[in-house]
């Protein structure tokens, strides 16, 4: 008689959703490590990449949590909570409004009006519909200049261009100047004579940046980016304002030694993230109004989109 042979064991089942979960604890790794992700040519400046779109990251949350439902794995989703813990923990008070009460003593607009604007007597208008007491414009071309100068004469009297950045005043501008910050590009300083005292006002216009398929290309950039710094510390300390389109954001590393020693004023005051470029769909902030010295963010914001591919923003400060 023939004994029947064994059942063989049925093979242990791999624990569900272990692949989601390992994902989501990269995600919260990526998130709050992204200071330490190298940025060089050697990794494509990858550290720059990511720190550029940090915020769009958030989005791995919903798409996690929704795979993790889909496999029915109490793993992926307990493990999604790390993510949505480390977005909230970076962002969690960007989305509320963190404007400030009381009247304004400064107000301010910085628009890349683009070197191929179609309108440019339509944006200077729009700029100088938002009331600010200081417009500084970027991009500026010898042809759309005059259009500017005769559109802004009336409601800011005082201007001064240094290469292709520009500063309007309602109050009396002193001691105009422009440094190299890299060959082709101006860093504009100037004095604003308000009733309440001087304001050292910068308008800076750093080197774009290009994603391809050699990386993240960012080294003009970054060396404008030193060269901004060292003029910085080189300046006068006191009321100071810098302003202008940094093609980069205030989480990018190369922008780390200014941000030491300014203060955003969308980060501080804004509701959101301020998104600024490009107009249609924008999905980063890389135009900045900073400030230093005794200058107190009280609201931030962008303007609704003129002809140009960035967005105007604007803040409001307090002395």
């Amino acid at each position: 008689m023939r004994r029947p042979r064994p059942r063989p064991r049925p093979r242990p089942r791999p624990a569900r959703g272990h692949v989601l979960a390992a994902l989501a604890v990269l995600t919260a790794l990526l998130m709050l490590l992204h200071p330490w992700i190298p940025s060089s040519p050697a990794t494509g400046n990858l550290g720059s990449l990511v720190q550029t779109f940090l915020p769009w990251t958030g989005l791995a949350v919903p798409a996690l949590l929704a795979a993790a439902l889909l496999r029915r794995s109490r793993r992926a989703l307990v493990a999604v909570l790390l993510p949505a813990l480390a977005w909230t923990w970076l962002y969690g008070t960007t989305l509320a409004d963190g404007a400030r009460g009381g009247p304004a003593d400064l107000s301010v607009v910085t628009h890349n009006v683009d070197d191929a604007n179609p309108d440019p007597a339509g944006t200077a208008r729009a700029v100088a519909a938002s009331g600010a007491q200081l417009i500084a414009l970027e991009e500026l071309t010898r042809p759309a200049l005059d259009t500017y100068e005769r559109e802004l004469a009336a409601s800011h009297p005082y201007h001064v261009v240094q290469g292709t950045v520009g500063l309007w005043s309602t109050f009396p501008l002193r001691d105009p100047g422009g440094t190299p910050i890299v060959p082709w590009r101006l860093l504009l300083r100037a004095t604003a004579e308000t009733p309440k005292g001087p304001v050292t006002v910068y308008v800076a216009h750093l080197p774009s940046v290009r994603l391809g398929a050699g990386g993240f290309t960012t080294e003009r950039r970054n060396e404008a980016a030193r060269n901004l710094d060292a003029q910085l510390r080189a300046g006068p300390g006191g009321r100071t304002l810098l302003v202008g389109d940094f093609n980069g954001t205030t989480a990018d590393g190369a922008l780390a030694p200014v941000m030491e020693r300014f203060t955003a004023a969308q980060e501080s005051a804004g509701a959101g993230f301020g998104l600024s470029w490009p107009a249609r769909f924008p999905v980063a902030r890389i135009d900045q109004i900073l400030v230093r010295g005794g200058l107190t963010p009280l609201s931030a914001w962008t303007l609704p989109a003129t002809a140009s591919d960035h967005l105007p923003v604007a803040a409001s400060l307090r002395y």
